[in-house]
């Protein structure tokens, strides 16, 4: 296993947690992202992310269940597929072309997907009353990584505007500041 597959692993496996306990009358409740309820944050990740890395390289797509009927089983076959990808030496560094540059599959996957499942990771888990605790050491890697990206965030549309925090606020409410969540402050961040 590699550092990126291990990395996509321990990330999705948070996600995993969560989603396999969202109880049943809660896949309807609004989510942090304007427009979305809990079942859209799973509908993103299994469409956005199977069409970047499968569409570029030229590598089926894996089959995904619906999300309206099965999310869990949306999100469990979308881990399968990518794991057996990481697993697959030709699928994992198969360069494609990409708006910042020529990447790879798994290169792709832990600069763009990874944080992505991360970071939907907390969506989820407010939307459904689930704990929101994430990854400390993936939420440090992500914070300090992202932050010289700041104006390209913003202007890439995908990310609000920052919210203030105070200096002493936890890493985790940093960051979900930093990419326009309004979290509850104090709260502590995972391992």
């Amino acid at each position: 296993m590699t550092e990126i597959s291990d990395r996509f692993q321990r990330v999705a496996a948070a996600f995993t947690e969560r989603v396999r306990v969202v109880p049943h009358e809660s896949w309807e409740n609004p989510a942090p992202c304007d427009g979305w309820v809990a079942r859209d944050v799973v509908r993103h990740l299994v469409e956005w992310i199977p069409a970047l890395l499968y569409g570029g390289p030229g590598i089926v797509s894996p089959t995904i269940p619906s999300v309206d009927e099965d999310p869990i089983g949306a999100w469990d076959t979308f881990v399968v597929a990518i794991t057996a990808s990481l697993g697959d030496p030709d699928i994992a560094t198969r360069e494609f072309d990409t708006p910042p540059g020529p990447t790879s599959f798994e290169r792709a996957l832990d600069q763009l997907g990874t944080p992505d499942v991360l970071l939907h990771t907390w969506d989820l888990a407010r939307a459904t009353g689930l704990d929101e605790a994430l990854l400390a050491d993936e939420v440090h890697q992500l914070y300090v990584g992202i932050q010289p990206y700041d104006e390209v965030l913003r202007r890439s549309g995908h990310y609000g505007p920052k919210v203030a925090v105070s200096d002493d606020a936890d890493e985790q409410t940093k960051l979900l500041a930093f990419i326009g969540r309004r979290p509850s402050f104090g709260r502590s961040v995972g391992t």
